[in-house]
C-alpha cells in the first residue's frame, strides 16, 4: 500500500513539475509581450509559490502577499495553498483526517 502512495506522490510531483513549467513559460511570454493585467500576472505566480523547506508562517506571508492581487479569495486561496504546502506535510494532514 505505501508503494501505491509512495508512486502516486511521485507521479503527482511529476505532473505539478509540468503544470509550473507551462505556467513559467506563459508568465514569460506574457511578461515578453507587455500583455497580461496585474491580477493574472498575480495568479501566475500564486500558482507558483511553493513551501519547500519554508516554515508554514513564511509560506503563509508569501502566499498573502501575492494573493491580495490576485482577486483570489477563499475556496480559490485555500485550494493553492494547499497546492504548495510541502507535500509531507499535505500528507501527514490528509492521512490524519482520514483517521478522524
Amino acid at each position: 500500500m505505501s508503494a501505491i502512495i509512495y508512486i502516486q506522490g511521485e507521479l503527482t510531483d511529476i505532473w505539478k513539475e509540468n503544470i509550473i513549467k507551462n505556467l513559467e513559460s506563459s508568465f514569460c511570454q506574457i511578461q515578453e509581450f507587455g500583455g497580461g493585467d496585474d491580477k493574472t500576472i498575480k495568479i501566475a505566480e500564486l500558482k507558483k509559490i511553493e513551501q519547500g523547506e519554508k516554515i508554514i508562517e513564511e509560506f503563509v506571508q508569501e502566499l498573502r502577499r501575492v494573493a491580495k492581487e490576485s482577486g483570489y479569495e477563499r475556496r480559490l486561496l485555500v485550494k493553492e495553498f494547499k497546492q504548495g504546502m510541502n507535500r509531507v506535510i499535505r500528507w501527514k494532514l490528509m492521512k490524519s483526517e482520514c483517521s478522524l
